[in-house]
């Protein structure tokens, strides 16, 4: 019988260590092939952007001294899923992507900037089930990986739903499943069934320069309005590991 395949990607890089984390939490339920950018592409969605080479390389990731099938594309996320599924998998057809573990957590309407995300909608556009796994990070992790980050409770949780997505389709009417972790989680913290808020979740601040021509790179801020919130929504969930489709 034919192990089924699942194709790793993320939105922080190939040498991402969350990354190396779910590939850590999955290695034993598949065949893994790793599609991920060369270097950081956070917060570029889904897009495509044009001007990139095409070109794939080959890359060192190992596991327990194995070596594993990984490559990465100059590209956003979308496009390393896009090349992945193409070109690298051209012989047999992955049967999940995995797109994670990312630094920061995707919520509300925010999922649309994440790159995270965007990999994995670009998947489901192509006919694969995807997944988009985000652990809560100090925003400072955000763009560089933070090398005190604890992996251990994201890695339970992204084998757990990986084994479920592997062991039975998806419903219907889901295409994407992204989860979620809180910082603060252990295994035993219950997982909890959202939907997407409707509201951001990260606010971008306006500059202080005095002129145009000065080069700026708009900061952004948490900030929830906790007013309008929605109590089944994922921003709400936060305290639990969320799951939403």
């Amino acid at each position: 019988m034919t192990r089924p395949l699942i194709l790793l990607t993320n939105d922080d890089g190939i040498h991402s260590p969350g990354l190396m984390a779910a590939i850590e939490a999955v290695h034993d339920l598949a065949d893994l092939v790793v599609v991920a950018p060369k270097d950081q592409q956070s917060a570029m969605g889904r897009s495509l952007p044009g001007g990139i080479s095409g070109a794939i390389f080959v890359e060192e990731l190992r596991l327990n001294g194995d070596r594993l099938p990984a490559y990465s594309v100059p590209g956003s996320p979308a496009q390393a899923v896009l090349y992945g599924l193409h070109e690298v998998c051209r012989q047999q057809r992955p049967d999940l992507v995995l797109s994670g573990i990312n630094y920061g957590e995707n919520l509300g309407t925010s999922v649309m900037v994440s790159g995270t995300v965007g990999a994995a909608l670009q998947a489901a556009d192509m006919g694969v089930p995807a997944l988009a796994i985000s652990l809560e990070t100090d925003p400072a992790y955000h763009a560089r990986f933070g090398y005190d980050v604890d992996w251990r409770t994201a890695v339970h949780f992204t084998r757990w739903l990986a084994g479920l997505a592997l062991s039975q389709p998806f419903p219907p009417d889901v295409d994407v499943l992204k989860m979620d972790i809180p910082a603060a989680a252990t295994p035993q913290t219950p997982w909890r069934l959202t939907r997407q808020s409707r509201l951001p979740y990260y606010e971008t601040i306006p500059s202080d320069r005095l002129r145009f021509e000065d080069e700026v790179r708009l900061p952004y801020q948490i900030k929830i309005d906790r007013a309008r919130l929605e109590s089944d929504s994922d921003i709400y969930a936060l305290r639990w590991i969320t799951s939403c489709r």
